[in-house]
């Protein structure tokens, strides 16, 4: 028997339709379902060819045979309405692989069960109190509203207990025995849907697997509640690793509970560490000192007092001979312990609190206690921010910048604290809620719809997230510029000494805060050497006809104040900036205007100062354009350009840095760089153009030189040793500076032995590439000595 696939007969009705007009009729065909047996059949029309040659339509059923050569047809019609109905599932899960993923794939630190129970307890709570004030008979038994957590060091297990809502025997099952089931989801839910209420925005809760964080560190948990709803108290149990858990009531009288909810946790043998009282205390007040409900912790505790000591008897005995009626009894101190509740989050969120109430005693307090700071800030700013994303924060600013690992090119500090609902999230950010430059700023952020990852330990990046960034980033420049107002200048002397370096960096990482970056840098000058200036400073004191922010970069203050290039400006009194901190060119490259001003920097070539004078400049260029040309010829491919300068006053040269390429600071420094690559100095090393002074005697000797004697081996000397007193001056570095220090002393002897010399010292020559022995001088005395 043949069988066709539909494909198949298909193509031979596409095959047929060329030939005869295609008729459509029902017949029957044959479908089988899988799993189904041969019984279903659908009609299909069949164009056969008759004798006559008019087409006769017949039923045909596929299962019988197929003809090849026939045209067979089904409608779309009959074929879409015999379509069998299609089948629905349920996805299933085995669900103790499913508790695995989600104990140890969700969470990354197992220090977070104690913050996901709390919470828990917390919501209890909340619920509690919300719906006590439409029911008052919830609250009927009068227990405060709190949470306690006892451990047991021996044993290994963590008793947390809370006298909240509890719940029923319906909730339990509900809510612990269906995995991701958030009772506090579904409540917030009802209270939004109901008219007569509002939500809650203290409740906590929101995926449903935060209790099965107890599994990170217990092998076995017991949940124990009693809810006012109900006369009886139920004990939910479940064990690691364990798809089922089981329910019972409580009959054992000493382990009933008025109200709420106690869990037992048995933790495993390598997380016994966590039933220590010392951790507990830790780990709530890391985690959950701002919940809004008292949290207490199982403590020991100790007193001093006195107690009478023991007498010895022989001692008694001997006083009784001796006649001593009256002894003053003897006595010891001694610590008594006991223990008892303490009190974990005594700290109250005062970023909760309206900013008029908080005074600037409580923001240190604040401060130095959730940082661990003993110096006072030296700004804080309290603000909240509503619309699209709310929020509460308190950030401060230092007093003094941090030592050791937290270093300006360490993006992940422990500065900011996030927080959600007041519970605290983490502290570990990669630059989401502050850049780089801007990690020294300590704060608290608090907001209660962040975009969490299910554990709750991940910012996700969202449009959420970039909006309170921008918001943080703003907020912070509006503090530090508070800084500069204040009356005090030394404040911001003292910013500026800690901080500086991380302003300069935001110059060049955030082009688009340059506007907010630019007013708090401040810069030696030459007309401040000891103080550092701003740039509004420098715009206010510019000339009238000056049109440019000048400035130099060097290694030093002393430096930059001797260099050639300054000389001119210096006669014109045009104030220079002196960028002496390695990161200063960059991030003044970076910025490359202030209010419309430009920066320019005095060593790189065309240096224009406003002052041209075109006649002078070509009177200039007829009688020195054949000296320019002759040193070009003597230096070679080590200049670009010989030119008569506009800057010098008192130097006979300068070289000059080409406008593209790196200045002779940027040059020293990439070469010290440890990783840098060496291909790229030759590559980067801006061309070099040699200036010189036409007003400095040299010049006008040389010039004379050139046009008398150009092939004079002195004059020629003479070049090289400007070009490389050049390099030196203009902040270069030498490429042999034993060659140079050859040609030095080599001007030294023609200039000694011109005075002093006699002629056996003039004849001597001294070769800079030849080791010179001493000689040895022998003592009068001792050479008459010898003599007789």
């Amino acid at each position: 028997m043949l069988r066709l696939s539909r494909r198949s007969v298909s193509a031979i009705i596409r095959d047929a339709a060329n030939r005869h007009r295609p008729l459509s009729s029902a017949f029957q065909l044959i479908h089988h379902p899988s799993g189904e047996s041969d019984t279903t059949k659908r009609w299909c029309s069949v164009l056969a060819t008759g004798s006559n040659g008019i087409g006769v339509i017949k039923p045909f059923n596929l299962k019988s045979g197929l003809v090849v050569g026939r045209r067979y047809e089904s409608t779309a019609a009959a074929s879409d309405a015999s379509t069998p109905p299609a089948e629905k599932f349920e996805y299933q899960a085995e669900v103790s692989r499913l508790m695995d993923l989600i104990v140890n794939s969700l969470y990354s630190n197992k220090d977070v069960f104690l913050r996901e129970l709390i919470s828990n307890a917390s919501d209890a709570l909340d619920k509690l109190r919300f719906l006590s004030v439409t029911d008052p008979e919830l609250l009927k038994d009068t227990y405060d509203l709190d949470i306690r957590i006892q451990t047991d060091t021996d044993n290994g297990i963590i008793t947390i207990t809370d006298t909240g809502i509890g719940m029923t025997h319906h909730e339990i099952v509900d809510c612990l025995g269906t995995i991701a089931q958030s009772g506090t989801a579904k409540f917030l839910k009802a209270l939004k849907d109901s008219k007569d209420a509002g939500t809650d925005s203290n409740l906590i809760g929101q995926f449903g697997v935060g209790f099965y964080s107890a599994f990170l560190v217990c092998e076995r948990v017991e949940v124990s509640t009693k809810s006012p709803k109900s006369d009886k108290q139920y004990v939910w149990e479940g064990e690691a690793n364990s798809s089922s858990y089981t329910i019972r009531e409580e009959t054992d009288p000493a382990k009933l509970i008025p109200r709420g909810t106690r869990l037992t946790l048995h933790l495993k043998r390598d997380d016994k560490g966590f039933a220590h009282p010392e951790k507990i205390q830790k780990l709530v007040t890391n985690y959950s000192q701002f919940v809004s409900f008292p949290i207490y912790t199982w403590q020991e505790k100790g007193y001093t007092k006195e107690v009478d000591v023991d007498e010895d008897p022989a001692e008694a005995i001997k006083d009784e001979q001796d006649g001593k009626t009256e002894k003053k009894k003897k006595t010891k101190t001694v610590v008594e312990r006991y223990w008892d509740w303490e009190l974990a989050n005594d700290t109250q969120p005062i970023w909760l609190r309206n900013s008029k109430e908080v005074t600037t005693e409580d923001y240190n307090e604040f401060y130095k206690k959730t940082f661990n700071e003993y110096l006072e800030p030296l700004a804080s700013s309290h603000f909240s921010t509503e619309g699209e994303v709310e929020f509460k924060s308190i950030l401060y600013v230092p007093s003094i910048a941090p030592t050791g690992k937290d270093d300006i090119v360490n993006p992940k500090t422990k500065n900011i604290r996030l927080y959600v609902k007041r519970v605290f999230i983490s502290d570990d950010f990669d630059g989401e809620l502050f850049p780089r430059y801007l990690s020294f700023v300590k704060g608290v952020v608090d907001s209660n719809d962040l975009p969490l990852n299910v554990s709750r330990e991940i910012l996700q990046e969202s449009r959420i997230v970039r909006i309170m960034r921008k918001r943080l980033v703003r907020k912070a420049f509006d503090m530090i510029l508070g800084i500069t107002m204040s009356e005090n200048r030394d404040d911001y002397a003292r910013f500026w000494e800690n901080f500086g370096k991380h302003m300069k960096l935001g110059c060049i990482e955030d082009r688009e805060n340059h506007k907010r970056i630019a007013p708090l840098l401040r810069f030696f000058s030459s007309q401040s050497e000891e103080d550092v200036i701003s740039l509004d400073e420098y715009v206010e004191n510019m000339k009238t006809e000056q049109k440019d922010i000048y400035y130099i970069a060097s290694d030093s203050v002393t430096s930059a104040r001797n260099t050639p290039f300054l000389e001119k400006l210096v006669e014109k009194d045009i104030e220079v900036l002196f960028l002496v901190d390695p990161i200063d060119e960059v991030a003044i490259q970076n910025l490359k205007s202030y209010k419309e001003k430009n920066f320019v920097d005095i060593s790189k070539e065309d240096l224009d100062l406003g002052d041209k004078n075109e006649e002078k400049e070509k009177e200039m260029k007829q009688e020195f354009g054949q000296t320019c040309d002759w040193i070009k010829k003597r230096l070679g491919d080590k200049v670009a350009s010989v030119q008569v300068s506009n800057r010098l006053s008192t130097s006979p040269c300068v070289l000059a840095s080409g406008k593209f390429g790196w200045s002779a600071n940027m040059e020293r420094l990439m070469k010290a760089q440890t990783v840098g690559d060496p291909s790229s100095l030759e590559f980067m090393r801006s061309r070099r153009v040699f200036e010189v002074n036409p007003e400095h005697p040299i010049i006008r000797t040389l010039n004379a030189a050139c046009k008398s004697s150009p092939n004079d081996e002195e004059a020629l000397r003479v070049i090289d040793l400007l070009y490389d007193t050049a390099l030196i001056s203009s902040g270069f570095t030498p490429e042999s500076p034993a060659q140079l220090g050859g040609k030095i002393y080599e001007m030294m002897n023609m200039a000694l032995v011109g005075k002093w010399g006699s002629d056996g010292f003039q004849q001597q020559q001294v070769n800079p590439t030849e080791t010179i022995e001493a000689e040895v001088v022998v003592d009068p005395v001792e050479a008459g000595a010898q003599k007789s």
